[in-house]
């Protein structure tokens, strides 16, 4: 199978989106003549025109809000921020408008729109630059909430989200637009709200998502070489979260340990933590422990960077507490 970056794997579900759909069009700061702040829209003006790829002001409030109307009116937009620390400017749109219109007006207008664009840490961006809002858009009814962590599941994933009538939150990173993986030729769906179980295993479950499943996976790798037999499941969405496939897999390990990138109160982890100890408490030989980022703000200093956010090290000692292993 080819290898294809994942920036690529994403400009692939839109293109063939906007060529199934006419009503599907793209819009945010540079996507347009610059071609993407990340290159992910590489060419679609050429191919689209002016009238379905188009540069907006920076003024995430506005085409945040464009893109709810057009929602509203038959349309399926995407919405591209250059990151999600931009969007918090536009959150009364996507949180009062977007999440809440289907309710509010009884079933007669569904938003389907696609947020999308980075999240987190991306190197020495500065704190305000480097923040995670996966929980802040997990909390609110009405959105779903997608971090895919590789190319395959980039793709099936946002033509999925472009395709599906509500609105969907589509979180990237900028660390990963450059990574490879297989991506088969031709079109193919992944469903939302549905993990994955990238690694089997049968003595703890290890739970992430996003960029940070290169943690959790390289800290399975290691632990293996200590006779710890880890599985990895990446949940993929976030909301709605498949709780079916993780209650599955703690039932078979006895034990679990939740690696996110978001600082720790609050988090998706905390949420996790008490949802799979209500559910499955009976079958828990240990406490669900949680591997978060500090809770201080981001560094600028490489050094610190490293020391605020979940690394190897950190999973590895929390495996070892809940598998009572020195």
């Amino acid at each position: 199978m080819r290898e294809i970056q994942f920036r690529e794997a994403l400009r692939e579900a839109m293109n063939e989106e906007m060529r199934r759909d006419k009503n599907v069009f793209l819009m945010g700061e540079e996507v347009a003549e610059y071609n993407g702040a990340y290159k992910v829209t590489q060419g679609m003006l050429d191919e689209f025109g002016p009238e379905r790829v188009y540069d907006t002001p920076i003024s995430e409030l506005g085409f945040a809000g464009l893109g709810v109307g057009a929602g509203m009116n038959g349309l399926r937009p995407i919405i591209e921020f250059m990151t999600f620390n931009f969007s918090l400017v536009a959150m009364d749109q996507i949180i009062n408008s977007a999440a809440k219109m289907f309710a509010m007006s009884g079933g007669q207008y569904n938003v389907p729109v696609v947020f999308r664009g980075p999240t987190g840490n991306a190197g020495q961006l500065g704190a305000t630059h480097s923040s995670n809002f996966e929980n802040w858009f997990a909390n609110t009814p009405g959105l779903k909430v997608v971090v895919p962590s590789n190319p395959y599941d980039a793709k099936g994933l946002l033509k999925s989200a472009i395709r599906d009538d509500d609105p969907v939150i589509f979180m990237e990173s900028e660390l990963m637009y450059s990574d490879k993986g297989e991506v088969p030729e031709g079109e193919y769906l992944l469903p939302l709200g549905v993990a994955d179980i990238k690694r089997k295993g049968k003595d703890v479950t290890i739970l992430s998502f996003g960029k940070i499943m290169k943690v959790a996976l390289e800290a399975a790798d290691q632990l293996a070489k200590d006779g710890i037999d880890a599985e990895v499941i990446d949940l993929r969405t976030v909301r709605p979260i498949d709780y079916p496939t993780i209650m599955e897999s703690v039932k078979k390990t006895n034990r679990c340990v939740v690696v996110e990138e978001a600082n720790p109160i609050a988090s998706l982890a905390t949420d996790l933590a008490f949802n799979i100890q209500k559910q499955a408490f009976d079958f828990l030989d240990a406490p669900v422990l949680r591997v978060n980022s500090m809770d201080i703000p981001l560094s600028y200093a490489p050094s610190y960077i490293e020391a605020t956010l979940p690394n190897v090290k950190r999973t590895i000692e929390a495996v070892k507490k809940v598998t009572y292993v020195k």
